[in-house]
């Protein structure tokens, strides 16, 4: 008996959805030529799950000299780094693609840290499916942080800059 070309194409998305798990991905899409009027456009896409923060119960009443040590002990801490996406200047990517910072290879970056933006200005590129999309600033502003790097593979959602 032999396999029908659904079976096959189940299959391949059950690969697909193996490959997502194994490399830790949220998304992959891919399209399958299979002749002249013939493709199959596959979307396969997951959730992460983020943990809520657990929080602590509050301890109970201590000696005065215990307490003194804790809360010196916390002011030695420094505080948890804030979550990038958390930030209200953060800009976040549009779209699943590659980012690049600058136009070219060898040719300057679009922004660099300190530098002043106006809205609209582009700030990198994203490339989709072989086209360059050009990311524009949402406001003006200061280049606080680039959270990526160039030619790195970015999620869409997934912070890019912070701006001040």
């Amino acid at each position: 008996m032999s396999k029908r070309p659904q079976d096959s194409d189940v299959d391949f998305i059950q690969a697909l959805a193996e490959m997502l798990r194994a490399n830790d991905l949220t998304e992959i899409e891919v399209n399958r030529e299979y002749g002249d009027a013939d493709s199959l456009t596959v979307r396969v896409a997951r959730q992460i799950q983020h943990a809520a923060p657990v929080l602590a119960a509050p301890a109970p009443a201590a000696a005065p000299a215990a307490h003194a040590a804790a809360a010196a002990s916390a002011a030695s801490t420094p505080p948890p780094a804030l979550d990038p996406t958390e930030d209200p200047g953060v800009v976040p990517s549009p779209m699943v693609g590659t980012a690049y910072l600058q136009p070219e290879p060898e040719a300057p970056p679009f922004v660099k840290v300190g530098d002043a933006v106006t809205e609209g200005q582009t700030i990198l590129i994203i490339e989709a499916m072989k086209t360059m999309n050009q990311i524009p600033a949402p406001r003006a502003g200061r280049v606080k942080r680039i959270l990526v790097e160039d030619g790195s593979p970015v999620e869409f959602g997934a912070p890019l800059i912070i701006l001040e």
